[in-house]
This record gives structure tokens, sequence and C-alpha cells, in this order.
């Protein structure tokens, strides 16, 4: 737990004799730790030295540097962003505000950054169902963004019995012929337009 307010220092306006440290409100912003930007602030907290200890071990077995390590996890990486998301899967009984937290999330992300977000794939422990819609929507994004789907996704074989995102018979033509083709090939059948979430 952090203690009492962050305090900001300009190395701009460094003094002859030390920091100067006004203390300044900042607004939202997002980036990642290995972003190439113009580091000129610097930020305290002020912690135990029992959480201090903690946070030194933790870098040390992450092989990282403190600021590095806080960093990394104030901003974690596309990639690791991703990860986690998959990783929550396990602890839901209900899967569709993930997945549609996964599709905002690649959606977003820039072309490069988005091969890199994709690049490892995902656990080997979801179902079939939720790899091949995971899988199908990186394909989708992947085709919009101009870029080519990862291997890991064309490793994984369609699913044996269609799923259709109604039970409405009197929707499932409509389904089954506006469905996106990534989707369409791993036997899902579902309507993008709704809020243009797949």
């Amino acid at each position: 737990m952090v203690h009492g307010e962050a305090e900001y220092f300009d190395r701009r306006s460094k003094p002859r004799h030390g920091w100067a440290s006004p203390r300044q409100k900042t607004s939202g912003f997002a980036m990642t730790p290995n972003a190439k930007v113009l580091k000129t602030l610097q930020l305290q907290i002020r912690v135990s030295p029992r959480e201090k200890a903690a946070i030194v071990l933790y870098a040390q077995k992450a092989k990282m540097g403190v600021s590095q390590w806080v960093l990394s996890k104030t901003f974690p990486s596309p990639q690791q962003a991703f990860q986690d998301r998959l990783a929550q899967f396990k602890n839901t009984p209900n899967p569709r505000y993930i997945l549609a937290e996964i599709h905002d999330l690649l959606g977003a992300a820039a072309a490069d950054e988005f091969e890199l977000m994709v690049a490892r794939p995902p656990p080997a422990s979801l179902t079939p169902f939720l790899v091949n819609y995971v899988a199908a929507m990186v394909e989708y994004t992947a085709a919009k963004k101009g870029r080519r789907a990862p291997s890991w996704t064309r490793e994984i074989a369609p699913l044996e019995q269609p799923f259709f995102g109604s039970d409405l018979e009197s929707l499932k033509l409509h389904l089954l012929t506006h469905s996106p083709p990534p989707f369409r090939r791993r036997n899902l059948f579902i309507d993008s337009t709704i809020g243009q979430r797949v």
C-alpha cells in the first residue's frame, strides 16, 4: 500500500543543491513500460520498510530494477494485458464480459502492438469454445489491421458442433450468412453488428 501523496520532481527545474519538489496533480494517461518516452519527471512514494523490502525482493526475482518492476505492474505490456484477460476465464462462470474486454483490447491496439500482443497462444486450459472464439477474434482483428494472424491460430481445430449466438430458429439463417468469415470457419455463428462486438 502507498502511504501519503506522490511527489513529482521536474528534472528541468533542478536547483543547485537538490531536487525541486512541487506537488502537482496529473491527468490520466496510458503507456507501456517499454514505450520510448523522454523521462523528465521523478515519482516518489511513501512505503513502510516492510513494503519496500517486499518490492525490492519482487524486483530481484524478476531480474529488474525497482523502477522497472513498478512500471511493469502499473503499465502492463500489451502481451501481458492480453494474457491477463485470458487468465480471467478460469475464475468466471460467464465469459461474455471477458470476451468483450478482449475484443476492445484487440481493436484499440496499433497494428505493430497487436502483433506483439497476440504472439503467445492462449493457455491450454481454455475450453474448445473459448479458444476458438479467441482465435476467431484474433484472426478477425488481424484482417482488419492488415496483419497476418499468429501461427497458433492455425493449430486450433474448429468446433465439432456449430454454436449459434441465438437460440431463436428464425435468427439462425441470418447468423449463418452474416457471421464474419473467421468465425464461420470455426463453426461459430454470431452477429457482429450488435454494438460492433463479435
